[in-house]
């Protein structure tokens, strides 16, 4: 870490891809790797909290106290896998090092599996680490509204289209025309007051709101934001009322339709939101290294992600 506590690359993530096979080797290597990033302040064991341990034969860390074996990837997104870590690692590389991401197709070329589920699964478990729960709120000003994603239906717009519906807040830098963070989550009641509930899950009490005029967010001003609105049912150009929103939403159709070719699921579709949002929120990052960094750090901090919570039976495709 630097002097601000901030990660630093070449000595708390790689640099490049070549790096990341010098320092990753073996199995060995990465346990270690991930035991810095779940313990960032030092061993606790899960049972008594003593700090002090021997490591074992296996590679499993062994409390000094109470004899508790633990495993540094027990209770992660790595749970009981029988793939070599250094897999993983270079699969979570390929995941972030490339701007616009990675399909499930092309991570089974680049890393030669047999299988196209099994890198669909790789895919999916990593994107539950892509959010983190205890995030912070958006500030400000931001632009609130719904958008509306999943291919073109002809002769219908919006609500009454076949499209997935997506929430989305857009935080604006400094109040001007440059985008911040954002948020996005689907919903299944387009139009409804679950728009203003996003709202206040996701922005911090005290900022402003700003919306195209829908009467029910005017809400939000009883409930301690700043609401400003335009009108936007009858603008001669409507992409300029909520402009943050327009542009993260039409990036958002672009990558479905580039990266995925818009194979996304319904049921899927927030965790595919979750990749978005953890690409468009480090967009601006000098080194690819950090995302790897940041996603490594989550997924050490994230619960176990079995195939069958993976999949809906009665999808069709099943993988998808």
């Amino acid at each position: 870490m630097d002097s601000r506590g901030h990660p630093e690359a070449g000595v708390d993530y790689p640099r490049t891809y070549q790096q990341l096979l010098e320092w990753f080797p073996d199995d060995e290597a990465c346990l270690d790797y991930l035991a810095r990033l779940r313990w960032p302040e030092g061993f606790q064991c899960p049972a008594c909290a003593g700090t002090g341990f021997w490591r074992t034969g296996n590679g499993l860390w062994m409390c000094q106290v109470c004899a508790r074996k633990t495993s540094v990837t027990a209770g992660t997104v790595f749970h009981r896998t029988r793939t070599p870590l250094s897999t993983w690692f270079a699969a979570v590389w390929f995941i972030t090092s490339q701007k616009n991401g990675l399909s499930a197709q092309g991570l089974q070329r680049v890393l030669g599996f047999g299988s196209y589920e099994t890198a669909w699964a790789w895919m999916h478990k990593l994107r539950r680490a892509m959010v983190r729960p205890e995030r912070d709120l958006l500030s400000g000003v931001v632009e609130v509204d719904e958008t509306f994603v999943g291919g073109v239906s002809v002769g219908r717009a919006g609500a009454g289209s076949d499209k997935i519906p997506v929430m989305v807040a857009v935080e604006k830098v400094n109040g001007g025309r440059k985008l911040g963070r954002i948020r996005l989550e689907a919903t299944d009641r387009p139009g409804s007051l679950e728009l203003v509930d996003f709202a206040q899950r996701m922005v911090l009490p005290g900022s402003t709101v700003r919306t195209d005029g829908a009467r029910m967010m005017r809400k939000l001003g009883d409930r301690g934001y700043t609401h400003e609105y335009v009108n936007g049912y009858n603008a001669p150009d409507p992409t300029e009322v909520l402009p943050g929103v327009h542009l993260s939403a039409s990036l958002l159709k672009r990558w479905l339709i580039g990266t995925l070719h818009f194979a996304v699921a319904e049921h899927q579709m927030p965790y595919y939101l979750d990749e978005f949002t953890f690409r468009f929120n480090r967009r601006d990052s000098t080194s690819r290294g950090l995302l790897f960094y940041r996603l490594m750090q989550q997924a050490t901090h994230t619960d176990p992600q079995p195939l069958h919570t993976l999949l809906r039976p009665d999808a069709n495709p099943y993988f998808t």
